[in-house]
């Protein structure tokens, strides 16, 4: 099995796919190294700066904090710890309880847990598959400390109505946009209209540095809490000064290199998986028992994953998704919500959040990715078509 990446003469746009000797086969999500990457990490390697120093981290940071509209950027090595980063600059510790959608990767709860506190989840909204801000006050308690949100598949959430309860109850508010690089809210990025916001660039997200985290803030105070906290708690006057404990969450120059030549072409990373959701609502419109998150008005949505809901009345997810993988397609699950997830249980207290299990149980992404022609999406929607027998 081999990945083929190829330069569309005619269209100038990139198509991957991975392929065997029998068939090809389209995955849910590859990286496309488009643009600098290459040239960039062989100038690491040419003047051997390969580790946590170097030009390439300066770079990306600041161009990452412009594209957020952040005064402050900070690299880490991955997404997980750019929260974790976050949580401990804003002194959530043993006690405190934060409030996280419970429709979410498992790592936005896990931070929470390394830091001593407990995640506490929320149901979410049956449109946007985000926070259902209605419900935050009434799982607010008096050892509530803050709120994760968490911007779903690259869909903002309505940080309005988040922030409103916030400033009134005196919350901190940290934004998890590991999926949403480039999503916009109100014409407003993601990532600084809070407190603090954190990225990934894991491979399949929409700007990758291979493993990599992002954290961005225009708190002068909290940025500079992060910066020591990542680099083993040094003093930054002094060095091999250690007035705190840290941890060696830092980015190496590679990532960066990558990260930077990726952010060259972000505009078009966007573009083309924008193009690439529009082609799956043409295709798609008017099937029977398919529905999709819907972008709000008030919204832009990055399209990290097109992500559609099947009704269980007409067929079950995983049985279509095994008929699709059998015409060479990869697809995924939705996540499992967290408060049904083993570590996590004792956290719901016994409430049930109807929304989050249904759409769980009824989700699966497509796949969605820059390098995608209209070609391969028309498969796609064939392909899920006559899975469903329509």
């Amino acid at each position: 099995m081999a990945a083929v990446v190829e330069l569309d003469a005619g269209t100038h746009s990139l198509r991957a796919a991975v392929v065997t000797p029998s068939r090809p086969w389209i995955p849910v999500a590859a990286p496309v190294l488009a643009g600098n990457e290459e040239a960039y990490v062989l100038d690491c390697l040419r003047t051997t700066w390969i580790s946590s120093h170097g030009e390439y981290i300066g770079r990306f940071e600041e161009t990452f904090g412009r594209f957020c509209g952040a005064r402050h950027a900070l690299a880490c090595s991955n997404g997980t710890v750019a929260l974790h980063l976050a949580l401990l600059a804003l002194g959530v510790g043993p006690g405190d309880e934060v409030l996280i959608p419970t429709m979410t990767f498992v790592a936005t709860a896990n931070a929470v847990r390394y830091c001593g506190a407990r995640p506490v989840p929320v149901d979410i909204d049956p449109h946007t598959w985000n926070l259902d801000t209605g419900q935050l006050e009434a799982s607010i308690t008096r050892r509530t400390v803050g709120i994760i949100v968490v911007h779903l598949y690259g869909h903002p959430v309505d940080m309005d109505a988040v922030l409103a309860v916030a400033r009134r109850r005196r919350l901190f508010v940290v934004e998890d946009a590991a999926e949403a690089h480039g999503a916009q809210y109100r014409g407003r990025p993601v990532g600084a209209l809070a407190d603090v916001g954190t990225f990934s660039f894991y491979g399949n997200k929409i700007v990758t540095t291979g493993e990599g985290g992002m954290v961005v803030t225009n708190d002068g105070g909290l940025a500079e809490k992060v910066r020591r906290l990542k680099g083993q708690g040094m003093d930054p006057e002094r060095r091999y000064w250690f007035p705190t404990i840290g941890y060696n969450y830092r980015m190496t120059n590679v990532a960066a290199a990558i990260g930077l030549a990726q952010m060259e072409k972000v505009d078009w990373h966007l573009r083309r998986r924008r193009e690439v959701a529009t082609w799956y609502q043409q295709d798609l419109a008017g099937l029977p028992g398919i529905g999709w998150q819907v972008e709000q008005p008030w919204a832009r949505h990055a399209y990290w994953m097109f992500t559609i809901l099947v009704d269980d009345t007409i067929a079950d997810r995983d049985e279509l998704m095994a008929r699709l993988r059998d015409a060479g397609i990869e697809t995924r699950p939705v996540f499992y919500p967290v408060h049904i997830l083993p570590p996590h249980r004792k956290a719901t207290v016994g409430r049930a959040l109807p929304v989050a299990e249904r759409i769980a149980r009824c989700g699966l992404s497509l796949p969605t990715w820059a390098g995608l022609s209209r070609d391969d999406v028309r498969y796609v929607a064939e392909a899920l078509r006559g899975a469903l027998r329509v």
